[in-house]
């Protein structure tokens, strides 16, 4: 397992794997790897002939310095949940090594997928995503590339820019992991006091009534019927709608077939989020 540190040596890296015929596979992350970083490491080891992952909190995306500065940072217990994967390689850059002094951000239409949701609440967070994904996406040339779809809306967008932009990159979505009570994985669950990781079960209980009632009466009600048991945990809501999954507006009656509960919420000082797909 190769550790690779500078943009020009990953790509020089790839690009020498490509021209021997080599299929790649890309996981993108931030680090503070869990289970659910280590199921898209898997399904890509079985797909393609070559996986590489990359390791890199992107401040462009973080909305609040401090959450940037609090954002878990764990290379060594990395590489140790790593193992025995056979990965290629693991791109590991600093900030200077991606951004260049006052570089701006990707300007690219993503026809108000932006503005909803995440986007309410974190202006500008996605032109954060996008600009460092397409960057990573240009030195690791993969074949294939994996994301969480606990991260649904940022699938959806970078769906959108990679279908312009790099059409021949095949995105795939990978199914939520989550812990045995149902708290879906996330890096941000290692900032969570053991009571507060017990709180947050409430998220991950509010997306399952919705599913589990979904059609049984109209969709206004179960939203409210789920916002009210909500607000009798301890956590501070920010958002819980029901969109579209291509479009993601806001859905209010059951013509739609493809629909999505999303979610987030505070728990202490950690924001968090989740969803869960409504079967048509």
């Amino acid at each position: 397992m190769k550790i690779i540190r500078t943009a020009s040596e990953i790509h020089q890296y790839c690009s020498n794997l490509k021209q021997s015929g080599y299929k790649i596979g890309f996981v993108p992350t931030m680090g503070a790897l869990h289970n659910g970083h280590l199921s898209l490491i898997d399904l890509s080891l079985t797909q393609n002939n070559i996986t590489i992952l990359s390791i890199f909190v992107n401040p462009s995306q973080f909305n609040e310095s401090i959450d940037f500065n609090n954002y878990p940072r764990q290379e060594s217990e990395d590489l140790l949940k790593i193992g025995d994967r056979n990965v290629e390689a693991i791109f590991i850059p600093s900030v200077d090594e991606m951004y260049s002094k006052n570089e701006s951000m990707l300007e690219f239409d993503l026809q108000g997928l932006e503005e909803v949701l995440e986007g309410k609440w974190r202006p500008g967070h996605f032109k954060g995503v996008i600009t460092v994904v397409h960057k990573l996406f240009k030195l690791i040339q993969p074949d294939r590339a994996y994301f969480g779809l606990k991260d649904f809306q940022q699938l959806c967008i970078i769906k959108k820019m990679s279908s312009k932009l790099h059409p021949n990159i095949e995105l795939i979505g990978c199914d939520i992991i989550r812990e045995e009570n149902g708290l879906a994985m996330s890096s941000r669950n290692a900032l969570l006091t053991e009571l507060e990781k017990l709180e947050a079960v409430v998220i991950s209980k509010t997306l399952f009534k919705i599913r589990d009632n979904w059609k049984k009466t109209t969709v206004q009600e179960i939203l409210n019927s789920a916002i009210a048991d909500f607000k009798k945990s301890k956590l501070q809501l920010e958002y819980l709608e029901i969109v579209d999954t291509d479009t993601l507006k806001v859905v209010s009656d059951y013509t739609n077939n493809k629909s999505i509960a999303c979610i987030a919420a505070k728990c202490g000082k950690v924001r968090l989020i989740d969803n869960v797909i409504l079967l048509p």
